[in-house]
């Protein structure tokens, strides 16, 4: 059975309270420790061409990029914990705020962004 958004973020929480790390999560550093995770994720990738990609997510350095997609992940829910955000809501609200800006008539195929389509 699959978590839930919810019981993760509270696994999350849960692992950082028991710590005593909350008090070094504000928003701002929450931020900029997702902000360099991200980076992380980025260098496992970094100077690489797609075959050597294609064969780096074939093998076993694919759990390297499974636990920074999971370190992005984590400080993401915490900072939308934080932030009483719920990020389904969020994602919701920001697709449907692309979709407008973002006309399929005018963008299908291109990768212009939106203010210069």
């Amino acid at each position: 059975m699959e978590k839930s958004l919810k019981e993760i973020t509270n696994e999350i929480v849960e692992f950082s309270n028991i710590r005593d790390w909350d008090k070094f999560h504000n928003p701002k550093d929450l931020a900029i420790s997702l902000s360099l995770e991200a980076s992380e994720l980025l260098e496992c990738f970094q100077w690489k061409n797609s075959e050597e990609v294609g064969e780096m997510i074939n093998s076993s350095e694919i759990v390297k990029i499974e636990d920074e997609i999971a370190d992005v992940g984590n400080y993401l829910l915490l900072l939308c914990d934080k932030l009483n955000l719920n990020l389904f809501e969020a994602i919701d609200k920001k697709l449907l705020k692309n979709n407008k800006k973002y006309p399929i008539d005018k963008c299908k195929g291109k990768s212009t962004k939106y203010n210069k389509l």
